[in-house]
Protein backbone atom coordinates (compact mmCIF):
# COMPACT_ATOMS: atom_id res chain seq x y z
CA UNK A 1 0.00 0.00 0.00
CA UNK A 2 1.47 3.16 -0.91
CA UNK A 3 0.88 6.56 0.60
CA UNK A 4 -1.56 7.99 -2.30
CA UNK A 5 -3.80 5.40 -1.36
CA UNK A 6 -4.98 4.73 2.27
CA UNK A 7 -6.93 1.28 3.01
CA UNK A 8 -9.60 1.21 5.35
CA UNK A 9 -9.38 -1.80 7.60
CA UNK A 10 -12.47 -2.67 9.77
CA UNK A 11 -11.48 -4.09 12.78
CA UNK A 12 -13.65 -6.50 15.42
CA UNK A 13 -13.60 -4.14 19.05
CA UNK A 14 -10.36 -4.90 21.12
CA UNK A 15 -12.69 -4.64 24.24
CA UNK A 16 -13.05 -8.70 24.55
CA UNK A 17 -9.66 -9.24 24.66
CA UNK A 18 -8.92 -6.23 26.67
CA UNK A 19 -11.42 -7.54 29.40
CA UNK A 20 -10.01 -11.15 28.91
CA UNK A 21 -6.50 -10.19 29.28
CA UNK A 22 -7.22 -7.65 32.76
CA UNK A 23 -9.21 -10.47 34.49
CA UNK A 24 -6.27 -13.38 33.57
CA UNK A 25 -3.69 -10.13 35.15
CA UNK A 26 -5.88 -9.38 37.96
CA UNK A 27 -6.34 -13.58 38.69
CA UNK A 28 -2.83 -14.38 37.90
CA UNK A 29 -2.22 -11.71 41.21
CA UNK A 30 -4.33 -13.64 43.73
CA UNK A 31 -7.00 -10.27 43.50
CA UNK A 32 -10.49 -10.59 42.63
CA UNK A 33 -11.67 -9.28 39.29
CA UNK A 34 -14.56 -7.03 39.62
CA UNK A 35 -16.74 -6.14 36.49
CA UNK A 36 -18.98 -2.98 36.29
CA UNK A 37 -21.93 -3.84 33.28
CA UNK A 38 -24.51 -0.86 32.50
CA UNK A 39 -27.50 -2.56 33.55
CA UNK A 40 -29.31 -0.46 31.09
CA UNK A 41 -27.90 -2.25 28.07
CA UNK A 42 -31.09 -4.11 26.82
CA UNK A 43 -29.70 -7.13 26.33
CA UNK A 44 -27.95 -7.99 29.59
CA UNK A 45 -29.21 -10.68 32.12
CA UNK A 46 -28.43 -9.43 35.37
CA UNK A 47 -29.89 -9.44 39.20
CA UNK A 48 -32.29 -6.32 39.12
CA UNK A 49 -32.37 -6.41 42.69
CA UNK A 50 -28.41 -5.43 42.83
CA UNK A 51 -29.15 -2.65 40.46
CA UNK A 52 -27.62 1.12 42.03
CA UNK A 53 -27.45 4.12 39.67
CA UNK A 54 -27.78 1.69 36.25
CA UNK A 55 -25.26 0.07 36.69
CA UNK A 56 -24.21 -3.43 38.73
CA UNK A 57 -20.47 -4.55 40.06
CA UNK A 58 -20.39 -7.98 39.71
CA UNK A 59 -17.67 -10.72 41.29
CA UNK A 60 -15.95 -12.66 38.27
CA UNK A 61 -13.69 -14.84 40.31
CA UNK A 62 -13.36 -18.40 39.74
CA UNK A 63 -15.21 -19.18 42.87
CA UNK A 64 -17.89 -16.72 42.65
CA UNK A 65 -19.00 -16.85 38.87
CA UNK A 66 -19.44 -20.61 37.64
CA UNK A 67 -19.01 -21.38 34.18
CA UNK A 68 -17.43 -17.97 33.61
CA UNK A 69 -17.30 -17.20 30.27
CA UNK A 70 -15.40 -14.27 27.59
CA UNK A 71 -16.34 -14.65 24.16
CA UNK A 72 -15.80 -12.58 20.87
CA UNK A 73 -19.72 -10.58 21.83
CA UNK A 74 -20.94 -11.92 25.24
CA UNK A 75 -19.34 -12.67 29.22
CA UNK A 76 -21.92 -15.18 30.76
CA UNK A 77 -21.81 -17.07 34.12
CA UNK A 78 -23.35 -18.28 36.89
CA UNK A 79 -23.35 -17.06 40.31
CA UNK A 80 -25.01 -17.62 43.56
CA UNK A 81 -27.33 -14.21 45.21
CA UNK A 82 -28.03 -14.20 48.45
CA UNK A 83 -28.28 -18.29 48.27
CA UNK A 84 -30.32 -18.30 44.66
CA UNK A 85 -28.06 -19.39 41.65
CA UNK A 86 -28.80 -16.52 38.84
CA UNK A 87 -27.65 -17.13 35.19
CA UNK A 88 -25.98 -13.76 34.29
CA UNK A 89 -24.98 -13.03 30.79
CA UNK A 90 -23.96 -9.32 29.09
CA UNK A 91 -22.47 -8.05 25.88
CA UNK A 92 -18.99 -6.84 26.22
CA UNK A 93 -20.15 -3.77 25.15
CA UNK A 94 -22.01 -3.19 28.39
CA UNK A 95 -18.52 -3.41 30.14
CA UNK A 96 -17.98 -0.04 31.51
CA UNK A 97 -15.07 -1.31 33.82
CA UNK A 98 -12.80 -4.05 34.64
CA UNK A 99 -10.81 -3.67 38.42
CA UNK A 100 -9.47 -5.86 40.99
CA UNK A 101 -11.60 -5.21 44.27
CA UNK A 102 -8.33 -5.13 46.31
CA UNK A 103 -6.69 -2.47 44.92
CA UNK A 104 -8.76 -0.83 42.24
CA UNK A 105 -6.02 -1.54 39.60
CA UNK A 106 -7.66 -2.22 36.11
CA UNK A 107 -9.21 -0.49 33.33
CA UNK A 108 -12.58 1.80 32.61
CA UNK A 109 -13.47 1.42 29.11
CA UNK A 110 -15.27 4.39 27.25
CA UNK A 111 -18.83 3.74 25.63
CA UNK A 112 -18.66 2.26 22.50
CA UNK A 113 -20.64 4.58 19.58
CA UNK A 114 -22.42 1.14 17.05
CA UNK A 115 -23.50 4.10 15.42
CA UNK A 116 -20.13 4.95 13.37
CA UNK A 117 -19.30 4.00 9.98
CA UNK A 118 -16.74 4.03 7.91
CA UNK A 119 -16.13 6.80 5.59
CA UNK A 120 -17.55 5.64 2.48
CA UNK A 121 -14.28 7.15 -0.11
CA UNK A 122 -10.47 6.07 1.38
CA UNK A 123 -9.34 9.52 -0.43
CA UNK A 124 -12.53 11.82 1.33
CA UNK A 125 -11.17 14.81 3.37
CA UNK A 126 -12.98 13.52 5.62
CA UNK A 127 -11.09 10.16 6.15
CA UNK A 128 -8.87 11.86 8.63
CA UNK A 129 -6.28 9.55 10.40
CA UNK A 130 -6.51 9.58 14.36
CA UNK A 131 -4.13 8.51 16.78
CA UNK A 132 -4.88 6.06 19.26
CA UNK A 133 -6.54 6.32 22.37
CA UNK A 134 -4.70 4.93 25.10
CA UNK A 135 -5.44 4.33 28.94
CA UNK A 136 -2.97 4.12 31.52
CA UNK A 137 -3.14 0.96 34.03
CA UNK A 138 -0.87 0.91 37.00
Amino acid sequence: MDNSTQQIIEMSSSRPYMIRAIHAWITDNALTPYIVVDAENSMATVPEVYIKDGQIILNCSYNAAQNFSIDEDWISFSARFSGTVEHISFPSAAVKAIYAQENGQGMIFQEEDSSVTAPESANSETAKRKRPALTLVK
